[in-house]
């Protein structure tokens, strides 16, 4: 979309410095690191056009939360609606605020990664009520967040994670998991993975069920088609595995993940290989270059340590999803489907090696055309059907 700017006066703003950036010797500038901002707005001066794709909930409104938000809003007899209530989460491109006339500026660029992120009944409630506050006044609290596209999944999840933690709990008690377990089962990270709220654990079984979309060739086939969803959304992933599990439960061979099972090790494995190797394969193809100058890559800091996601292999840098789901992705190419199980055509781990250095420069190269965004090329269709191509060529090389 086009940029949309949106003005209003708010009662007061303030930015929190990003402590990152305070201990920054080299003096990047803001647009380096992510931003936060905090305003405090009349309900009233509310802009009613702020976008709303960035929020993965439906916002229901006839719910009891829904109207215990509607009642505490229209109580102006205790008007302490912004203390009572957790506000909007906003991400966004630029904020501007002028002290001059109390109006604050903020320009979306991107409807994907640019808008509401949390709040949406919050803002809902707020449109649908405000006109009828005949007495006194209310306040919203707003918080701003810029520079937040290259991790802007990971900020939509744990800012939302109720509809996604509702679906995969249901799912648990249902056990729909129960094939996951028992394929991971006497693997060191098995008891790391955790698969409802509030379980120990690191590993989310979000994860591993969007890792795992990326291979399912029921809906992903060939090269027409592409699993740019398992990066995305990990809540359409969790529907995508639902509703496989419920359409087959007499039948398993015919749920394209239970089918799955015989790689699905495989696949875990090769994240990690990836995560830890990804480093030195960007080091080949470009030797003067540093990987940890790469936009959205992070290099520890003192004596912190980064170790990989399921077998906890220490690694010299954490690269963004951006950057693994379409590379991970492209290894569909060398996976075939009987009706019974899925299987490699060739062993993934000798094909990596021989390509993994073009994988991670074309993702990186793709990047940095983008805007050095590591969001956008994990969306990026074509970076996906390149490097799917890759892998197909080099398959048939072998």
């Amino acid at each position: 979309m086009s940029e949309k700017l949106l003005t209003f006066r708010v009662e007061n703003f303030r930015k929190l410095p990003n402590p990152y950036q305070q201990r920054d010797h080299e003096k990047k500038g803001d647009d380096f690191y992510p931003q936060m901002y905090f305003a405090i707005c009349d309900v009233k001066e509310l802009p009613d056009d702020i976008p709303m794709a960035t929020n993965p909930r439906n916002q229901a409104m006839n719910t009891g939360v829904a109207k215990k938000i509607k009642a505490s809003l229209l109580n102006t007899s205790e008007p302490n609606f912004y203390l009572l209530n957790r506000g909007m989460v906003i991400s966004a491109d630029t904020v501007h605020y002028d002290n001059n006339s109390g109006n604050l500026r903020i320009s979306f660029s991107d409807e994907d990664v640019h808008g509401d992120v949390d709040g949406g009944h919050t803002y809902k409630a707020i449109l649908e009520k405000r006109n009828n506050i005949e007495h006194g006044q209310q306040y919203v609290k707003l918080e701003i967040l810029t520079g937040v596209e290259d991790i802007f999944q990971s900020l939509a999840a744990a800012r939302t994670t109720s509809t996604q933690v509702q679906d995969k709990s249901i799912a648990e008690l249902e056990n729909r998991f129960d094939f996951i377990k028992e394929t991971i089962k006497n693997e060191v990270f098995s008891n790391n993975v955790y698969f409802r709220e509030n379980d120990r654990g690191e590993i989310d079984v979000a994860d591993i069920i969007s890792m795992l979309t990326l291979f399912n060739l029921e809906k992903y086939p060939d090269i027409n088609s592409f699993p740019v969803i398992a990066y995305s959304s990990k809540k359409k992933c969790i529907d995508y595995y639902i509703d496989a599990h419920k359409s087959n439960e007499d039948n398993p061979n015919a749920n394209p993940y239970y089918r799955m099972r015989h790689i699905m090790i495989d696949i875990f494995k090769l994240y990690d290989f990836l995560e830890v190797n990804i480093g030195s394969y960007y080091k080949k193809k470009n030797s003067s270059g540093r990987y940890g100058s790469v936009k959205g890559v992070s290099v520890p800091k003192g004596d912190t340590k980064f170790t990989s996601k399921f077998y906890k292999t220490e690694m010299d840098y954490l690269s963004p999803t951006g950057f693994l789901y379409p590379i991970l992705g492209a290894f569909r190419a060398l996976v075939k489907d009987d009706g019974v199980e899925y299987s490699w055509k060739k062993d993934p781990f000798k094909i990596i090696e021989k390509v993994g250095p073009e994988l991670v420069d074309t993702t990186v190269e793709r990047s940095r055309t983008l805007g050095n965004n590591a969001q956008a090329v994990g969306k990026d269709v074509g970076n996906w059907k390149t490097l799917y191509m890759t892998i197909a060529l080099e398959m048939l090389n072998a």
